[in-house]
């Protein structure tokens, strides 16, 4: 105890939970499990203490909030990585600040204010900002602690995948099923960010061909706009060709799941006639039966959070390459 005062320490302390939860239980904030909020304030009146509504932030000199910049949380990927983060951080105490970046100009505000915006946060999130784009490092622009998710970004944690690897997979699965006519239906990125995904499942499906011998067609390379509607319009684009293929690889299940409406639309067999795959393992692919590369995004969501927890402790900068499994379901055979 300070002065022979008691301290938010001493209570966590005495309950034995963290600082964090004793922080909530007093501030009277959800995700604080009755029992444990009762005993925190058993323990905060038997030792005497003030009730403050600043009195953590006080002690502790932290601010109990996270930042987390996106450029949007209605497309798949943020949205599934915001259920892990914001699960990991309820359970700590932590509240979230959120930013999001719809157009480029609120990027580039984002990054011109950042300074600002960590002054607010005791670490950060970044889901799809692709600073690194910049040829900058974290440190050009926070002096938090920075994890960055789906880039790899100097000077912060960063939680990746190899999407060029995972893509080279998802064509070689077709390869080995006999199919080497294969369509590629390429998503661009959603709110015009210098993101490399699609340059890089695109250098994967190439690398795929290459090492079977396969040319490339650039007339089998089609853009899908990353959406369900986009995959229909690219798979019927690739079905009115002169040599329409055998197999196709989305770079997303969304356009999967709109290529494979328009083979059914076409009369074709799934997977008889045009073998499908996929990329991410959406919600709704297992229903379809979609084979696909898996990422697990809220697994990732959840290990950003536990490692941004860890940076604010100390803890060392690490990185991060998340497997992508193939899940083989009832869209891909045997080439006919």
């Amino acid at each position: 105890m300070a002065d022979g005062r008691p301290t938010i320490k001493d209570i966590a302390r005495e309950a034995g939970v963290s600082v964090a939860t004793v922080s909530r239980a007093l501030r009277d904030l959800p995700y604080v499990a009755p029992a444990t909020r009762s005993r925190v304030v058993e323990v905060a009146a038997e030792l005497e203490y003030e009730v403050h509504p600043h009195a953590a932030r006080l002690v502790s000199g932290r601010t109990w909030t996270i930042g987390l910049a996106a450029p949007q949380f209605g497309s798949w990927f943020p949205s599934r990585a915001l259920g892990g983060i914001n699960s990991v951080f309820a359970e700590a105490g932590y509240d979230l600040l959120v930013s999001m970046m719809a157009t480029p100009e609120d990027r580039q505000r984002f990054l011109v204010e950042a300074r600002s915006f960590c002054r607010r946060v005791d670490g950060i999130v970044l889901i799809d900002t692709f600073v690194s784009a910049e040829g900058s490092s974290a440190g050009d622009f926070f002096d938090r602690p920075v994890v960055a998710v789906n880039e790899r970004l100097e000077g912060a944690s960063s939680i990746i995948i190899d999407n060029r690897l995972a893509a080279r997979r998802a064509v070689e699965h077709l390869i080995d099923l006999g199919h080497e006519r294969i369509g590629l239906v390429v998503g661009p990125s959603l709110v015009d960010l210098p993101t490399p995904v699609p340059e890089q499942r695109g250098l994967g499906y190439r690398d795929a061909l290459r090492s079977a011998g396969l040319p490339f067609d650039p007339e089998l390379a089609v853009s899908g706009q990353w959406t369900a509607a986009g995959g229909f319009a690219a798979l019927s684009k690739l079905l009115e060709g002169h040599e329409p293929p055998t197999a196709v690889f989305c770079m997303s299940d969304q356009m999967a799941f709109g290529a494979l409406w328009a083979a059914t639309r076409h009369g074709l067999d799934i997977p008889g006639d045009l073998s499908v795959i996929g990329f991410d393992d959406h919600d709704l692919s297992a229903a379809m039966g979609l084979t696909t590369m898996r990422q697990a995004v809220d697994e990732m969501g959840v290990r950003a959070a536990a490692t941004v927890l860890a940076l604010i402790e100390g803890e060392p900068v690490t990185d991060i390459t998340w497997d992508v499994p193939l899940i083989v379901r009832e869209t891909t055979a045997k080439a006919g």
